[in-house]
């Protein structure tokens, strides 16, 4: 098994490094494993979210911040951010998952993430549970706008594209991964004016073409 490191990788200093080790730990390693503490963080995060929108677009409809929020706490978003954080390598997983790849897989990564969230919260409160929150879902909530809310990547690549007359992208499958119940999807997303692809990975094909398309936004909004 890979073993939890006893650092601050998360932007919280840990005083009870048993609950940090438990939010890391899937349940295929045994007990105590992280589900608990993914119920409650799950809830905390729809907190820190909605008040963040809440606060953020004072002019927002109920219908606009709710489909803001899904867009923020999807588990495509939860699993790039635990990336971002380096969360995977952390895990502790039993010998299955480990050979299955499960460190990389965004169902895991996502339930994760939210087990650290009610971890930090249980070790020291709702307001640093909210700081470290906030700090990693900022450059989502400053790039969130609320005319795009509620379209999909892929829907908005297709409009960039539609509306400079350029050829609509093509979508690879590059592989499948896993057990059938857990399996990870690679998918290769590709435009040709520019030139431009990128790969997602997903618990879906669907989620994997989702991410994909992402990751060409990012790079068409660079070369304009």
């Amino acid at each position: 098994m890979a073993a939890a490191r006893p650092t601050e990788p998360f932007g919280h200093r840990f005083g009870d490094q048993g609950l940090l080790a438990q939010a890391l730990t899937h349940r295929s390693a045994g007990a105590p494993h992280n589900e608990r503490l993914e119920f409650l963080g799950d809830a905390l995060l729809d907190l820190i979210i909605a008040e963040a929108l809440y606060q953020r677009w004072p002019r927002a409809d109920e219908g606009a911040m709710t489909r803001a929020r899904a867009e923020l706490v999807r588990e495509s978003t939860l699993a790039r951010i635990a990336r971002g954080l380096e969360l995977g390598p952390r895990l502790m997983l039993g010998p299955g998952e480990m050979k299955s790849g499960g460190h990389r897989r965004d169902s895991i990564l996502s339930d994760a993430l939210e087990a650290v969230i009610a971890a930090i919260h249980l070790d020291a409160g709702f307001d640093a549970c909210r700081q470290a929150v906030l700090a990693w879902f900022r450059a989502d909530l400053d790039g969130l706008e609320i005319a795009k809310v509620g379209k999909d990547a892929k829907t908005r690549l297709q409009e960039w594209l539609q509306a400079r007359q350029r050829p609509l992208p093509v979508y690879e499958l590059l592989g499948e991964s896993g057990d059938d119940h857990a399996k990870t999807f690679g998918v290769r997303c590709s435009v040709s004016e520019p030139q431009v692809s990128a790969e997602g990975e997903g618990a879906s094909r669907r989620a994997a073409e989702q991410q994909a398309a992402e990751a060409v936004l990012a790079a068409l909004d660079k070369v304009g």
